[in-house]
């Protein structure tokens, strides 16, 4: 039984009442029908999505119901699939469907070279509208070589923090440790003076249904561009050192982090939000497939930053602030990343193939720790009433105590 809300079944639907509609019949054909046929496509998705979370097929958060967006808030896109799409001669023009020649503001040469000597075939494109610009994306299949690393048979561990976005500390004892830029931190001061623009204007009101005055559409676009260069300046340079990573080292070792659940520190969401950890594994992570290299993910309760480098003994805690790694067994003394990213490195050696951790695709995944400590939440008393006890004297409830520092199984070594 066809699903009414699968893609034939829509597109059936909307040809049947395009024509006869007196909603859409007179302007229905002053657009391309890609605009309606994306549409389609997402909203069959988004169906297809709900209907597999409730029946516990679809991995991750439990998803919603569809819901309608409006076309201020929800991602302006258009994939054109057929008719003429190609990049023109001089390499800064492309033509596209209903929407003739256009010029763009990067040069397309890269792809016109691939194109012209067929090792490149264009399959469609995007239009969207993102950050103040409009952008076209074009989807293509390339043939292309595998390129070696520099180093391929090196091993690196990437610990990520705030202090410093990434420590690397490689399979030769090398250690780097790379800046954090904190591009929202030196723009703060510019964007506490544009919002409190915006917060003097005239701005809109669902309530009343008050409409936005010209001054505050001004204000907030000048806002934006404050947020848009932020964005791309992060981009920029998340690109650059995963690239540079990913040329270098043949295995990449990272941790599985769960940034949504930091971002819940109000103390620390707007640094790691700002640093971007969750798009730093992303990109090592594909860019790795593309070089053919190997991307190990550490499980998430690996004690990284606990276990000494030197001896493999674990702590029982080591709270955040505390940024010097002394270990009580061995007494080695180390900054508390450059310790985390050895043993990442180390943990590389150890790690069995695998589908990768938290649905990582031709990712392997690193074997769960010798001795990892896991946080158990203190019982509490219930606040409901209980059946007191004889006498009216109830059990106190037991003391915790605190796990000692242990040794592991065997120390990872790096070397």
């Amino acid at each position: 039984m066809r699903r009414p809300w699968s893609l034939p079944a829509l597109r059936k639907e909307f040809n049947r009442i395009k024509t006869a509609d007196p909603r859409f019949a007179e302007w229905w054909q002053e657009n391309s029908k890609e605009a309606y046929s994306t549409g389609l496509a997402n909203a069959a998705a988004a169906f297809d999505n709900y209907a597999k979370s409730k029946q516990g097929k679809r991995k991750g958060r439990r998803v919603g119901m569809p819901r309608r967006k409006t076309k201020h808030k929800a991602r302006l896109a258009c994939r054109f699939t057929t008719g003429i799409i190609r990049v023109e001669p001089d390499g800064r023009h492309v033509t596209l469907p209903r929407l003739s020649t256009i010029r763009t503001h990067e040069s397309a040469h890269t792809l016109l070279a691939r194109l012209q000597a067929g090792t490149a075939r264009i399959l469609s494109a995007t239009i969207r509208h993102e950050r103040g610009r409009w952008f076209v994306s074009f989807q293509a299949e390339v043939e292309r070589e595998i390129t070696r690393v520099t180093r391929p048979d090196a091993t690196v561990g990437v610990d990520l923090g705030v202090k410093h976005l990434a420590v690397m500390a490689d399979s030769t004892g090398e250690i780097r440790y790379e800046s954090n830029p904190k591009h929202l931190d030196g723009s703060l001061k510019l964007l506490r003076f544009h919002s409190r623009r915006v917060s003097r204007r005239q701005g809109p009101d669902k309530r009343t249904g008050q409409k936005p005055s010209k001054r505050w559409e001004k204000a907030d676009a000048q806002r934006n561009r404050v947020h848009h260069r932020v964005a791309n300046l992060r981009t920029d340079a998340l690109h650059k050192l995963t690239t540079a990573v990913r040329g270098e080292y043949g295995t990449v070792v990272v941790e599985d982090l769960n940034v949504a659940g930091m971002l819940k520190n109000r103390r620390l969401a707007r640094k790691i939000a700002d640093a971007g950890f969750g798009e730093i594994r992303r990109q090592l992570t594909y860019k790795g497939r593309r070089n053919a290299c190997r991307t190990v993910v550490a499980d998430r309760w690996y004690p990284s930053s606990k276990t000494c480098s030197g001896c493999g003994a674990v702590k029982a805690k080591l709270p955040l602030h505390v940024r010097i790694f002394h270990c009580d067994a061995c007494g080695l003394v180390m900054d508390r990343d450059e310790n985390s990213a050895r043993n990442l490195a180390a943990l590389a050696a150890a790690a069995t193939t695998g589908t990768g951790v938290a649905g990582d695709q031709g990712a392997t995944t690193a074997p769960k720790p010798r001795g990892a400590d896991r946080k158990t939440r203190t019982s509490r008393r219930s606040r409901k009433a209980k059946a007191a006890r004889a006498g009216g004297a109830t059990l106190p409830q037991p003391r915790q105590t605190e796990a000692r520092d242990r040794r592991q199984a065997e120390a990872l070594t790096l070397w």
